[in-house]
């Protein structure tokens, strides 16, 4: 299988040479013939996306990445003129990628790079999505602020109650997709919300979810990039959708009659 990795970035020049020391070694593992999942045919992609930063985000990453030569591993670079947001900067790399299998990370570090082979590990057959879980019981949070936490928990717990309780995480943007899954869920939020409305909509949907318990770091270079009361009011409206829906008031969020065909 050919693997996808969509790396997101905004205003993250004082990431690039941590992202390169710490992603690199990942990506020749993965392409090694050794590699877990026997990831090296037909290779790894990696696409990272530019949303609108003004700091000389792109141009660090085509030096200090886009020039590497590592045996089969491709890298590509899309950008948005003007920034987007995270979700609209998922879907340029979705429309990007080539991959079977579609890995998405924090460009920031957030969730170790070194753990991207124990993600895909666990996405067995019959599992489409696999999340990280901070919050799962095996998971843990180091050094994050507690207005991120607050925010993150607090709207993984009540997705929790609306969608499925034995899911504990809902907020990560660390995750391993099956390309039909990225392919046939439609979402429409441009900000911090819209990998969470992918993940809501696929297990609504039907999509099978496995959690990776991991533990969620706080950033040690650039600012968080979240508006905390704007992501708080898009996943408040978000979360009244879906309980309409569970409620029988408004039709099913995404119907995935595609996926599995």
């Amino acid at each position: 299988m050919k693997l996808s990795i969509v790396v997101p970035c905004y205003n993250e020049v004082d990431n690039i040479a941590r992202l390169a020391q710490e992603l690199v070694p990942v990506l020749e593992q993965l392409a090694s013939d050794d590699g877990p999942g026997n990831w090296a045919e037909p290779g790894v992609e990696v696409v990272f996306v530019d949303d609108g930063s003004q700091d000389g985000t792109l141009a660090a990453l085509q030096e200090g990445i886009g020039t590497l030569r590592l045996p089969g591993v491709v890298f590509c670079f899309e950008r948005h003129p003007a920034n987007r947001g995270l979700g609209a900067a998922l879907r340029t790399g979705f429309s990007a990628a080539s991959g079977d299998v579609v890995v998405t990370t924090d460009g920031d570090g957030t969730y170790d790079f070194a753990e991207i082979p124990a993600l895909l590990a666990c996405l067995r057959p019959g599992i489409s999505i696999v999340t990280a879980s901070p919050y799962h019981p095996d998971g843990g949070v180091a050094n994050v602020p507690g207005h991120r936490l607050l925010l993150s928990r607090g709207s993984s717990l009540i997705y929790r109650l609306l969608v499925d309780w034995d899911v504990h995480t809902y907020t990560a943007l660390f995750r391993a997709y099956r390309r039909e899954v990225v392919k046939a869920i439609a979402f429409d939020a441009d900000g911090f919300l819209g990998g969470t409305e992918l993940l809501v909509k696929a297990m609504l949907g039907g999509c099978q979810v496995a959690e990776y318990p991991t533990v969620l770091h706080g950033r040690t270079a650039g600012v968080s990039k979240a508006k905390l009361l704007r992501t708080m009011a898009a996943h408040l409206r978000f979360q009244l959708q879906v309980l309409m829906v569970r409620l029988n008031l408004k039709p099913q969020v995404s119907p995935m009659q595609t996926i599995g065909e």
